[in-house]
């Protein structure tokens, strides 16, 4: 039987399939944290498969070359900072009222007849440096208003708002589910934004403006005053004692797009430029997206906060909040590289592109099928781009892809990771909290929504790679 798991193409096919069922009833059934599930069945399948204990843990004298702590180790160094400064960018743009700024922006250039169409603009540019929940936090106070004084359904408003907040998440730098699958898949992130935006925006326009519409005039509910109290409150206490000017929509779309120009400029002058040139070292140097993020992070901090008189104190407790929910989502991210190279080593992956070229089963269908299959099971869009980025990794290995296609393979994994968001996803609560809808009415918005996203989104990244 360990003959056959180990040296079959059956007993390896075998072992995969087991290994994803066992990972998602230890996350399911028996409540595991994420990480600890990755690495407990990371060791089992190793083991199984026959990986030396050696070439696993290491030794007692030396641990650097195993495979946990190259797996973890490989994709932390990748992540890590990306992740953070990220989180930090996003904290001190919504700390400094630039949401408000973007939004009575849009909300005065659309009308209040297009209010729904500016909402979820805002969505979408607030977006890229903030986290979904944090951008349904932030900005929900002003759906509440907006619907309020247009007398029509929340929902109206609120859908578009989600979409481009859930496509941002799921499609764009820096967050976590694109960058660690671009790590795991060895792909440039400047290409990642290129795909991203090529994607993300054809599934909000379907998702956030035609369906949003068309369910906003069939689902009504009109906003809980609860709600708008609340959000006048929150309004008043963030005005108090705070007479300084809102920053400028210029300053704040110039800092959500300056990391994202200069990673852009790296790619495409890794291209164009001659190697070994100073005007190529300094846009590779400014391009790596660790350095383009410091110095969006640097300039924020310095015209946002310490320039309209926030003080060094505020500042540090406002990184220091902002930071700790990233530990987690590194864990996670980390324990999936190990997953990840543990599959590699096993020659599950080889076995997996045997097995997909025989049958003619394309890798972009196969990467968004699994990542569908992992996220309705378990509810986690990041948990289902890191196991199936792993999954994916080893078979993409020898297929000698272009950036460009890799880049929508990750489009693929991170489309399949929000499809039919349900009762099993914090993000479901979230939203049917923050705009007072039943379970029914969530899942006939909401979860329709994500669906929508999804196919769009993976369907736009299936045409590009038939002619990239």
């Amino acid at each position: 039987m360990i003959d056959w798991l180990q040296h079959s193409t059956g007993g390896l096919l075998t072992l995969a399939v087991v290994s994803i069922a066992v990972l998602l009833l230890l996350i399911i059934k028996f409540k595991v944290e994420p990480f600890i599930a990755l690495i407990v069945v990371a060791l089992l399948v190793a083991l199984l498969a026959g990986v030396p204990v050696e070439t696993l843990v290491g030794s007692a004298q030396k641990a650097s070359d195993s495979l946990l702590e190259k797996g973890f180790g490989s994709i932390l160094g990748h992540i890590a900072a990306i992740i953070g400064l990220g989180t930090l960018l996003g904290a001190i743009l919504e700390a400094s009222g630039g949401a408000q700024v973007l939004m009575d922006k849009l909300m005065n250039a659309f009308g209040e007849k297009r209010a729904p169409v500016a909402i979820g603009l805002a969505g979408l540019i607030f977006g890229v440096p903030v986290f979904f929940d944090i951008g349904i936090f932030v900005l929900a106070p002003l759906v509440y208003v907006a619907a309020k004084r247009s007398g029509k359904s929340i929902v109206l408003f609120a859908m578009p708002l989600l979409a481009g907040l859930s496509v941002m998440h799921a499609f764009m730098p820096p967050h976590p589910g694109p960058v660690a699958a671009a790590g795991l898949l060895k792909v440039s992130l400047g290409w990642i934004i290129i795909m991203g935006l090529a994607v993300a925006i054809p599934a909000w326009f379907v998702g956030g403006v035609l369906y949003s519409y068309w369910i906003g005039k069939r689902i009504t509910v009109p906003v809980p005053e609860e709600m708008l109290a609340a959000a006048e409150a929150a309004r008043a206490e963030n005005g108090s004692g705070d007479d300084r000017e809102p920053p400028s929509l210029g300053l704040v779309l110039a800092i959500i797009g300056l990391p994202l120009v200069l990673i852009l400029a790296g790619t495409f002058g890794s291209i164009l430029l001659t190697k070994g040139s100073k005007l190529y070292s300094v846009a590779t140097f400014f391009g790596t997206p660790a350095v383009a993020l410091t110095i969006s992070v640097l300039l924020a901090f310095w015209l946002l906060g310490f320039r309209r008189g926030m003080s060094r104190e505020k500042v540090a407790e406002l990184s220091a909040a902002s930071l700790k929910p990233v530990a987690m989502i590194l864990l996670v991210v980390g324990a999936g590289g190990f997953f990840g190279a543990v599959l590699a080593a096993t020659g599950i992956g080889k076995t997996l592109a045997n097995e997909l070229s025989g049958i003619g089963l394309p890798v972009i269908a196969l990467a968004y099928v699994i990542s569908c299959v992992i996220r309705i099971a378990q509810g986690s869009a990041t948990v289902a781009i890191v196991t199936t980025a792993g999954i994916v990794a080893p078979v993409v290995a020898d297929l000698n892809y272009s950036q460009p296609q890799l880049a929508l393979v990750v489009m693929a994994i991170a489309s399949g990771s929000i499809i039919a968001s349900h009762v099993n996803d914090g993000g479901f609560w979230i939203v049917s909290r923050y705009f007072g809808l039943s379970v029914k009415e969530t899942l006939q918005s909401w979860t329709v929504l994500e669906t929508i996203l999804s196919v769009v989104g993976f369907v736009v990244a299936a045409l590009i790679s038939l002619v990239v």
